[in-house]
Parts: C-alpha cells; sequence; structure tokens
C-alpha cells in the first residue's frame, strides 16, 4: 500500500554544518556488557549539534569513520554518546581513556523536530535506540517514554532520563524487569487512554514499524530514526540507502547519512 506524503507538516531543515575536531575525552564509563558511554569537549561540536545527528569517529586506523548517534549536549561545549560494540573499530574505540584526543566529523545528518515544550510528546526506544531519544526528550514537561530491553543487565539511561523529567515505563523481552513482552504494547495501552501531539522512535527496524503503525491508527505524527551501514557520512558513497516515499506516493531511494537519519514516519517503506 502507498501512502501519500501530504505537506501538512512544515519543512524542517536542520542543515548539516560538520566540522572536524580533535575532541578530548572527558569522562568514559562502562554502563552494561559491552556498552560505553564517553564525553567529549568540543564546543564547537555543542554549538552545533541538534538532537538526533550523529557523529563520525574515527577508529585508530581503520580508514571508515564509525558513525555513533548524539546521545545529549550539555553545558555549551560537552557531547555525549553511547555505543555498543560491533567490530574492530568499536573496539577499538572501547578502550579510549580519559584525556586521549578523538578525531570527530559531525554533526551529521538530519536532527528531530522540536516542538514547543508545552506539547505532549511520547518516546519509543529499543535497546541502543534509546540513546538518540535524550537530548530530544529533555526538550519536554513530563514526556512519556517506552524503552524496551532484552533484559535487566542491558538496562541503560534510566536515571537520565527520569532526571529530565520524563514518565518511564520499562519493557524487557524476559520479564526480568517491568512489563514481560514488546515495548509497543506499552505504546498501545497507553494510547487507549491518552494521547499526544508527536511520538518520536528509535530501535530495532520491526519495533519502528510497530510503533508507526500505531500512530497511524491514532492519526499521532511520529518520527523515526533510521539506521543503515554507512561509509563517509555524508552522501557521496550511497551505501545507505533506504526506500522512501516521494509527496507524490511514489517510490525513491533516500540517504540516511544526508536525507535522514530522521524521517516521518510516513516517508518510510517499511
Amino acid at each position: 500500500m502507498i501512502y501519500i506524503i501530504a505537506k501538512k507538516y512544515k519543512e524542517v531543515n536542520i542543515k548539516m554544518n560538520p566540522i572536524v575536531a580533535l575532541c578530548p575525552v572527558i569522562e568514559k564509563k562502562t554502563v552494561a556488557q559491552g556498552i560505553f558511554d564517553i564525553k567529549i569537549n568540543s564546543p564547537e561540536l555543542a554549538k552545533n549539534s541538534h538532537p538526533g545527528q550523529f557523529l563520525h569517529v574515527k577508529c585508530g586506523n581503520y580508514i571508515l569513520r564509525r558513525p555513533i548517534s548524539i546521545c545529549d549536549i550539555n553545558c555549551d561545549s560537552i557531547v555525549r554518546f553511547l555505543f555498543d560494540v560491533r567490530g574492530d573499530g568499536t573496539e577499538w574505540l572501547s578502550t579510549v581513556k580519559i584525556g586521549d584526543t578523538l578525531d570527530i566529523l559531525g554533526p551529521l545528518g538530519k536532527g528531530f523536530e522540536i516542538l514547543p515544550s508545552d506539547k505532549r510528546a511520547i518516546f519509543v526506544g529499543g535497546g541502543i535506540g534509546i540513546y538518540p531519544l535524550l537530548a530530544t526528550c529533555k526538550t519536554y514537561k513530563a514526556p512519556t517514554v517506552f524503552l524496551g530491553f532484552r533484559n535487566k543487565s542491558y538496562i541503560t539511561l534510566i536515571d537520565d532520563f527520569v532526571n529530565y523529567g520524563a514518565i518511564v515505563d520499562i519493557a524487557t523481552d524476559d520479564g526480568s524487569t517491568g512489563y514481560h513482552g514488546l515495548v509497543t504494547n506499552l505504546l498501545e495501552e497507553h494510547l487507549k487512554t491518552s494521547t499526544s501531539d508527536m511520538i518520536y522512535t528509535c530501535g530495532p527496524k520491526l519495533m519502528m514499524k510497530k510503533v508507526a503503525e500505531i500512530a497511524r491508527e491514532y492519526n499521532i505524527r511520529c518520527q523515526v530514526s533510521m539506521e543503515e551501514r554507512m561509509g563517509c557520512g555524508v552522501g557521496a558513497c550511497l551505501v545507505c540507502a533506504c526506500r522512501t516515499y516521494k509527496k507524490d506516493g511514489s517510490e525513491t531511494h533516500s540517504f540516511v547519512c544526508k536525507d535522514g537519519p530522521i524521517y516521518e514516519s510516513e516517508e518510510v517503506v517499511w
């Protein structure tokens, strides 16, 4: 089925203005098995970064940089990101120490649209997909947040969301913490008695597809953060192609690194 993208939303153009910055690591933590939390000091990156964008991090002597979503931006100089070890590049990144310098290209991509703070927002995240949501979450008053994890050992960032005023509910695949089942079930139950002006989501593609379906059922705008393999990060290598709809309903390929990673859920060919 083809969904025509109505021009009911204003065009939001958060332009890429990337720089290459040498950024000292000022904090590093292990937050779960194979998952690391790093803060870097870079006034230039912090000033130009927007929630939902990503960084391209040079990892050792590897030719290709690794794309990592921005998790938070603080104090006009601190940029925070979390990542899990997936290969040699992120394995190298997991070994950096406080005081080391990272070579970072960014910020890259199109970020989330932020509505006025008095609007109602819901956030749905799964696994490592929760990380790009935090910086957007803190711009709202008492947002509703649903987070899904494999089990309790992978739970991260809950305190951060709560400290930003969010009302957080957790689902785990094995029932070890919170609701036993899919995080999208929590969203469906919530919308039976409440509504929202926007749903933001990031996580496994099947989860986001379900969130998009629910948003459409309840006529709620939804923005998704897509993930594809990337090479260059600026739209030159064409590796990160994503099937999307044009405004006339025909299909095309856009590129997550420059046209995304944030899309209206109705734009994506699921």
